[in-house]
């Protein structure tokens, strides 16, 4: 099983996508990888590489069948931008999505490594950490579609946490899962597991948004997140997230928080 079906021209989200906060709609990493397919099937030219993805969830994304778009809206030899939405069976748009590339950095051997950077190994292997500790109900992505391994913290205890997440099946059914989409498949992952408010449902943390900085191409089976969540008195709940592979530093996610009393 896959966590989307093709069908038609479009997709069928199966429950492996299904998400925390409600049995009918995905988890934010599920269209996020979605979407990174559909801009990397947005062919580049030359040198140019993925630097930023930004989703918009807009509404919550159901299971079930979806359509999902994405073009280059300006191209160019040195900088492209791109744009990608997912829309339900009834047209209504769920997702949106911005893309940038640019050319890849040629500055011979001036930065190597970058000037200035700290060492960019990666945390401890995933073949150190503790197992997924979320309680979970149900095929879910987060227990059945996802395998993370913690080094750091965990789903039920609160503060930051650094954990590995691999995918355990396709993406897409009958497709190999590229890195990006795996990067993005765990790069929403931020916000729940370094929650600084309890997973017992008296609040909500939901991400309305999500931005992934690429320093470069992700290029394992593994992707790391050191996430770090902080929530503002009288403002908003924002998480940023280290990205790695097993190679050592990728980029960074952030993600700006609803924090909220639950209705339950």
């Amino acid at each position: 099983m896959a966590v989307f079906e093709q069908s038609d021209g479009g997709f069928v989200a199966t429950e492996l996508a299904r998400g925390p906060w409600d049995p009918n709609a995905q988890h934010g990493g599920a269209p996020a990888a979605l979407l990174a397919r559909a801009f990397e099937r947005t062919e580049p030219e030359g040198e140019l590489l993925l630097a930023r993805v930004t989703y918009e969830f807009i509404r919550p994304v159901p299971l079930g069948r979806l359509d999902v778009h994405a073009e280059v809206v300006r191209p160019g030899r040195r900088v492209q931008l791109l744009e990608g939405s997912i829309s339900g069976s009834d047209g209504v748009e769920l997702v949106r999505a911005r893309a940038l590339r640019v050319h890849r950095a040629s500055v011979g051997e001036a930065l190597a490594p970058a000037a200035g950077a700290p060492a960019a190994g990666a945390p401890a292997g995933p073949d150190t950490g503790h197992r997924n500790d979320y309680q979970g109900v149900g095929p879910m992505f987060a227990t059945h579609a996802m395998e993370i391994r913690f080094i750091d913290g965990g789903f039920q205890s609160l503060g930051p946490a650094t954990a590995w997440f691999r995918l355990r099946v396709p993406l897409v059914e009958g497709e190999q899962t590229s890195s990006l989409e795996r990067l993005a498949a765990a790069a929403d992952f931020g916000n729940g597991i370094s929650s600084i408010l309890p997973w017992d449902g008296s609040h909500l943390f939901i991400n309305p948004d999500l931005t992934v900085y690429l320093e470069r191409p992700p290029s394992a089976e593994w992707i790391c997140l050191e996430a770090h969540t902080r929530i503002a008195g009288d403002g908003i709940g924002v998480c940023e997230s280290v990205l790695y592979d097993e190679r050592g530093r990728v980029g960074r996610a952030t993600q700006a928080l609803l924090v909220s009393r639950s209705r339950k």
